[in-house]
């Protein structure tokens, strides 16, 4: 690996990612697609971003060729997706852990997946 590092803000309201930023190190793949990644959810609801695939960051940039020639780097370029994910998933934990019924607490869990 090249040693990619980076790290995504975002600010949530009303279940929209109202703003993404992002700081970091790495190679040109891994910016690309982060830099691609924020502007796409940006705006966006939170639904939009828990269903983005991996196939619409690398087309997005004409990179699925990546996936087949160069299996490595495509970690590289997944890094911020999954981040994102990462992110959104914990940002819901969070949600379901305030909520306090247990109805809620289920059609929440039952959204996650």
């Amino acid at each position: 690996m090249c040693g990619d590092d980076i790290t995504l803000q975002m600010r949530v309201n009303n279940n929209e990612i109202s703003d993404i930023k992002w700081h970091g190190d790495g190679c040109t793949i891994c910016k690309a697609c982060t830099s691609v990644l924020t502007q796409m959810v940006k705006g966006q609801n939170i639904e939009f971003a828990k269903n983005l695939k991996k196939e619409e960051i690398l087309s997005e940039l004409g990179l699925q060729h990546l996936i087949k020639q160069s299996p490595v780097r495509i970690k590289c370029a997944l890094l911020s997706l999954k981040a994102l994910k990462l992110g959104l998933y914990s940002y819901l934990a969070k949600q379901i852990e305030n909520s306090s019924s247990v109805d809620g607490l289920k059609e929440d869990a039952s959204k996650l997946y």
